[in-house]
């Protein structure tokens, strides 16, 4: 039986040590990585070399227009057109530059169109058919603005490894320009004397804007992280003079995206 102990501790410490010197390296390991001088990266696999200075984002969204102005008010009260007609799908992209590390200078641009068929609601032609027209509004909106982290993007965990934050939401304003193009092509109502005339109204040119927006980043995978955001812009301008006695049109209104962000 003492002989059966025996054996059992010696079975144990013998497993042990092979234990040991399995997981410990080598003496020439440790000299050629302490030799070496080289950088070790940690073992998270979400690590980046150093904090990103800048990214590229694209996105695609949905836009709501405020439609404020009375040429919408004269436009869905005279056609079968809404408000919501002039809401839109749309596409955006843009760049940031990493000022501090929680604030960033972005410049991009946004991009939306909707097209609409329609017909009068009051009136029908001389063959008691709908007198049908379509209406499009195309906005370009290129803007500059500042945005600020809420909570840090990361944390460096040595000299140079930095690991990002899995949920970064941000606030942000700005301005620019925005580019436009109205136009109505069709069968229109002369009101003077209720002629059916065909014609093609068109009012482009561009506006001052102001924007501010609020989301998040959401870290997907190193260096790409999913963006999702809210943003209201301001935006009246004056239309041409294929539509008088009109105040400036309102291309203000909330816009909902998602996207993707690469930051480098």
């Amino acid at each position: 039986m003492a002989h059966f102990g025996q054996d059992i501790r010696g079975l144990l410490v013998t497993a042990g040590a092979a234990l040991l010197l399995s997981w410990s390296p080598t003496p020439a390991a440790a000299q050629s990585a302490s030799s070496s001088g080289t950088f070790q990266a940690p073992s998270n696999p979400d690590f980046m070399l150093g904090r990103p200075r800048a990214s590229v984002g694209v996105r695609g969204g949905w836009m709501v227009a405020s439609a404020k102005s009375d040429i919408f008010d004269f436009v869905t009260e005279q056609l079968t057109l809404e408000k919501s007609s002039f809401n839109t799908p749309g596409f955006g992209a843009d760049v940031s530059i990493s000022l501090k590390p929680r604030l960033d200078l972005v410049a991009g641009i946004d991009l939306s169109k909707s097209t609409t068929p329609s017909e009068y609601r009051a009136f029908v032609d001389n063959r008691n058919l709908p007198i049908q027209q379509e209406t499009s509004l195309l906005q370009t909106s290129m803007f500059a603005a500042v945005k600020f982290a809420i909570v840090p993007r990361g944390r460096a965990i040595s000299r140079f490894a930095w690991i990002p934050a899995a949920f970064v939401p941000y606030v942000g304003a700005g301005g620019g320009v925005t580019n436009y193009d109205f136009k109505q092509v069709g069968d229109f109502v002369d009101f003077s004397d209720n002629r059916v005339f065909t014609d093609t109204f068109r009012s482009h040119g561009f506006a001052p804007t102001a924007l501010v927006f609020a989301g998040a980043d959401i870290q997907v995978y190193r260096r790409i992280s999913m963006s999702i955001d809210g943003r209201y812009a301001w935006a009246k301008a004056k239309l041409s003079a294929d539509f008088i006695d009109f105040e400036p049109m309102d291309l203000g209104g909330f816009r909902f995206g998602a996207g993707f962000r690469y930051s480098f």
